[in-house]
C-alpha cells in the first residue's frame, strides 16, 4: 500500500536520493527545501510520515516536529529526524520534540528504508513510541 511521505531536506543530492528511495519502496512523495515549505505540505499533502532534516532554513526540523505533535489532527503522523548531528544530546532533543526515530547522516540506505517501512507498517507502534518518549522526558 502506497503511503504519503514528506521529505524536508535542504541538500539537493540527499533530497534526490531520499525521493528515489521512497518512490522505489512504493511511496508517494513530496519534498521541501525549507521548513516553511514543509509546514505548508504537512497541511496540504497530509503525509503518513515526515522525514525531517533538523537543520532546515526558515524553520528547523525540531520546530516542525513540535508543531506536528501539537496538532491533534496529525496524531497518527510518524516523524523520522534525519541529520548530521548524531551526539546523544542531539538524539535526545529529537526524541523530546516528538520524533519517532532518528537517523544520522551518512546513512545506510537499507537501514533507512527498513526504518521507514517499520514506522509505516505497524498501526500499533504509535502508542508504544509515545510511551517510550514519555519515559525519556
Amino acid at each position: 500500500m502506497a503511503r504519503r511521505v514528506l521529505i524536508a531536506e535542504d541538500e539537493p543530492s540527499i533530497l534526490a536520493s531520499l525521493e528515489f528511495l521512497m518512490r522505489k519502496a512504493g511511496h508517494e512523495t513530496r519534498s521541501a527545501a525549507d521548513g516553511e515549505e514543509a509546514l505548508g505540505l504537512v497541511a496540504t499533502f497530509r503525509p503518513h510520515l515526515a522525514i525531517l532534516d533538523i537543520m532546515l532554513p526558515r524553520r528547523s526540523g525540531l520546530e516542525l516536529c513540535r508543531i506536528i505533535r501539537a496538532d491533534p489532527s496529525l496524531a497518527g503522523m510518524r516523524v523520522l529526524m534525519l541529520t548530521a548531528k548524531g551526539g546523544s544530546r542531539d538524539v535526545d532533543r529529537g526524541i523530546e520534540a516528538g520524533a519517532d526515530d532518528y537517523v544520522t547522516k551518512p546513512f545506510a540506505t537499507q537501514d533507512l528504508v527498513a526504518r521507514v517501512q517499520a514506522l509505516l507498517a505497524d498501526p500499533f507502534l504509535r502508542p508504544a513510541l509515545d510511551a517510550r518518549r514519555g519515559e525519556g522526558a
